[in-house]
């Protein structure tokens, strides 16, 4: 049985005339159990694979292998499927014509391996036609209720129009989860980051075809480590304020605002997917009428639910003082995660200009990034930006733009812009 809590931390004094509060809620699950096996509904994965001719060579020799590895590691009774992708997608596994997906057993398995094996390199890409096949597959399995995708692909979408894609994208979402990876540098870390953002999944580089195996193999095994398939972080919020923002700050950012789903008049509901045994953190501001010193609000109640029924609470305050020393505390992890939020906007931001020959405001952002990497204490995030830049002075974001960088470098550093090192409480 999973157990959920969920911890608050802020500073909850706010000046004489202030309306905004902000808090860090961590969410920690214990008990997850295994996907599939938690007895609120199957699990269902399927595995979706460029195989344009891009691909030819290593890469669709790696993907076989990568896809195999995913293979084994689907937990037996679990729905699955294996998409081939090009220009148009098509149904490598099962392959008998009356089946959308099969359950996971040592035969099926072989079959699809065997299937795998049989994948040729050819036709152009039209990621949209993929996305729109799985949500078909998903939707052929309707005791289904934890979907997982793994998305790969070698470049970029150039056989459909963006509105076929978008349309795509907008059909799977909240239908299924997709993790993203893109293998070499000829793919749009833009591009397949609004699909991972969208459906709830992470996007990540895969520099060698060598390391595909080992990344499928490690998403497919943590895919089979959420026996929650769906949760829910619920935000109240008292008559006349407004949420400001919602968004997860670790392990990585992602703005949740746009999500938000009406429960009541005062409650939102924001999907965060299907989770395993770990926490999360997030970051929850509030803007409330300004009352007078001495007076204290509930500012919000943070809730996590499963379906309708709520599992844990924290909840938000805000007490007015005219106590300098009370309200110029900022807490140190919304400084911390505030920190790391911009500085993954400062990184993408960068690299934009970079890319479209604008070097003034390149080195503003990526400059500001180094300060807030050294701020921040991500190390991670410093070391790669080294890469790209010199650094004269970390502390005051002063580097400049090397003249030769590596691609693969500038995409290391992009899709690694939304991780986060977790602030010590």
């Amino acid at each position: 049985m999973a157990t959920f809590s969920a911890d608050v931390y802020q500073n909850e004094f706010l000046p004489d005339g202030g309306t905004d509060v902000h808090a860090i809620v961590t969410v920690a699950c214990s008990g997850a159990g295994e996907a599939g096996r938690s007895g609120s509904g199957d699990a269902a994965e399927i595995v979706i694979v460029d195989t344009s001719g891009s691909m030819s060579g290593e890469n669709i020799a790696a993907v076989q292998v990568a896809a195999s590895a995913a293979l084994d590691q689907v937990l037996d009774g679990v729905w699955f499927a294996v998409v081939a992708g090009s220009n148009q997608a098509w149904l490598a596994y099962p392959q008998d014509g009356r089946s959308a997906m099969v359950q996971m057993n040592a035969t099926t398995r072989a079959q699809a391996k065997a299937a795998v094996a049989g994948f040729r390199a050819q036709g152009g890409t039209a990621m949209g036609t993929w996305l729109t096949l799985a949500t078909r597959l998903f939707a052929a399995v309707p005791s289904a209720t934890q979907r997982h995708a793994i998305l790969l692909t070698d470049g970029y979408n150039q056989h459909e129009s963006p509105e076929q894609l978008s349309a795509a994208i907008e059909a799977a979402r909240g239908r299924f989860q997709c993790d993203c990876r893109g293998v070499g540098s000829a793919w749009q870390v833009a591009e397949v980051r609004r699909i991972a953002t969208a459906l709830l999944g992470s996007v990540d580089l895969i520099a060698q075809p060598q390391a595909m195996a080992a990344d499928f193999e490690q998403i497919m095994r943590q895919s089979m480590g959420r026996g929650v398939a769906d949760a829910a972080v619920r935000v109240w919020a008292p008559q006349g304020s407004q949420v400001l923002f919602v968004r997860q700050v670790s392990p990585t950012v992602e703005d949740l605002t746009t999500r938000r789903q009406e429960v009541n008049a005062l409650t939102a509901a924001y999907p965060t997917g299907a989770w395993g045994d770990e926490s999360r953190d997030y970051h929850v501001a509030v803007r409330l009428p300004a009352k007078a010193v001495g007076q204290e609000q509930l500012a919000a109640r943070v809730q996590v639910a499963l379906g309708d029924e709520v599992v844990a609470q924290g909840l938000v305050k805000a007490m007015w003082s005219n106590d300098d020393t009370l309200t110029t505390r900022i807490d140190p992890a919304v400084a911390h995660y505030t920190g790391q939020a911009e500085l993954a906007e400062a990184i993408q931001d960068g690299l934009a200009a970079k890319a479209a020959g604008d070097t003034d405001t390149a080195t503003v952002k990526l400059g500001r990034a180094v300060q807030l990497a050294e701020e921040t204490g991500n190390e991670e995030a410093t070391t790669r930006l080294r890469k790209i830049v010199e650094i004269e002075d970390a502390g005051t974001g002063t580097v400049r733009l090397k003249r030769s960088v590596s691609k693969l470098d500038e995409m290391a550093l992009d899709t690694a812009s939304t991780k986060t090192t977790r602030v010590k409480k």
